[in-house]
């Protein structure tokens, strides 16, 4: 019978609402910072809402080199390469040893990529009536590039994909990574998920009328919808044999994952929550593990009012009994929704409360919601010794995924 190959997380890097960095980020999720204030990205005046979890005063210098080049490059393209830069120097491969680039891949979630740069170039064209319009500005826009940018910048020659599954592409992109590793066609794969704001998507989830005017308070009785962000959210994943061949710092495993469709709705999630149930029910068989093994759930968690309920029936239904004392708790209420981003930022946040032994919380939360009626966690982080986290991202057009991420010993034995 064929072993199993083990697939480490060696290195982490993100800009989000909350932090620019990975220890400000733990520091950020421990304290319960809320992210979310009002957008200046670009204009918000007659949106029902104006908030969101916008990452300010981004300067692309502060994070990228000199010797990369930003040219043509989105916000996307931008926020990505920083996060990647910091994923891999965490890693300990920046710069990456040249024997590594043909066994190196790139998989990236997203959503709006150049949109933003889209809009200021109609902008400028409606304004200048088609005359010296900088059409340049069109070569950042489809959604592939800032996969195109990494691989590209680090020489990069190993697989290298997109996904755009919403809200669950970035927990796909590293379920997918897995697999490429797993499979003997990476050793290492740079994964994760980058969204930026744009006015098109705000528009939207306003038009759907989707947003909490003021923050998003997730599993609350009087909450009010979602509340949109942007992150970029970079792990560098290798196999167990790799990482410690090079004596690399590994921060926890990628136990399993599974995908699901509902065949529902295109913008609202199964009531009967049958999707959800078998995404995290497909994780579970993927790492060969039980509901009894799982220590904490990061729930997708969008403070809609059918999301939240959703979720929570789903829970009871994997986890039965046991479900009312398994911890649970949504970070969206600190980084907002960062949809094609927020599978990956939320990886994050599983490995860092494995490697660094506590439970962010749910914050914003008041008054509860009978229906919503699980632990939380929402009075402040939570010391725990946690071995397995399960992580759930829920997305439009009723695509799920679940991934379970495992704490990892200096032994090298796997805590479950």
């Amino acid at each position: 019978m064929q072993t199993k190959k083990r697939i480490v997380i060696t290195g982490l890097g993100t800009l989000n609402a909350i932090a620019n960095n990975i220890p400000d980020f733990a520091a950020a999720l421990r304290k319960g910072v809320c992210g979310i204030q009002q957008v200046d990205l670009f204009e918000t005046a007659g949106f029902r809402c104006q908030n969101g979890g916008q990452i300010k005063n981004f300067a692309p210098r502060d994070y990228i080199p000199e010797d990369f080049s930003l040219k043509r490059m989105s916000r996307a393209d931008m926020l990505s390469f920083a996060a990647t830069l910091e994923a891999l120097s965490d890693a300990g491969l920046y710069p990456m040893p040249r024997q590594l680039t043909e066994e190196t891949g790139v998989v990236i979630g997203g959503g709006s990529g150049g949109l933003l740069e889209a809009e200021s170039f109609y902008k400028d064209l409606l304004e200048k009536n088609g005359r010296d319009a900088r059409f340049s500005k069109l070569s950042t826009v489809y959604c592939a590039s800032s996969a195109d940018r990494i691989a590209s910048g680090f020489g990069l020659s190993g697989p290298k994909a997109t996904f755009m599954t919403a809200c669950s592409a970035g927990a796909t992109a590293i379920g997918y990574a897995r697999d490429l590793i797993a499979g003997g066609q990476a050793q290492t794969m740079i994964v994760g998920g980058v969204e930026p704001m744009c006015r098109i998507t705000y528009a939207a989830f306003n038009a759907l009328k989707s947003l909490d005017p003021g923050t998003c308070h997730p599993f609350d009785r009087d909450r009010a919808g979602l509340s949109l962000g942007e992150a970029a959210a970079i792990m560098v994943l290798e196999s167990l044999d790799a990482a410690l061949a090079r004596g690399a710092k590994i921060y926890g495993e990628v136990l399993g994952y599974g995908v699901t469709c509902d065949s529902f709705h295109m913008t609202a999630p199964d009531e009967k929550a049958s999707g959800a149930v078998r995404s995290m029910q497909a994780a579970l068989k993927d790492s060969g593990l039980t509901s009894e093994d799982i220590d904490y759930i990061n729930a997708h968690g969008t403070a809609t009012s059918v999301n939240d309920i959703m979720e929570t029936k789903a829970i009871k239904e994997v986890f039965g009994p046991r479900a009312k004392s398994l911890p649970v708790s949504s970070t969206k209420a600190m980084t907002a929704h960062t949809l094609g981003a927020a599978g990956a930022l939320e990886g994050i946040v599983s490995i860092l409360a494995l490697s660094q032994g506590f439970i962010p919380p749910t914050i914003n939360y008041r008054n509860p919601d009978p229906l919503c009626d699980l632990d939380y966690v929402t009075s402040g982080a939570r010391p725990a010794d946690l071995r397995i986290v399960l992580s759930n991202s829920f997305a439009f057009g009723g695509n799920n995924t679940t991934v379970i991420f495992g704490k990892y010993d200096q032994r090298g034995v796997h805590n479950g």
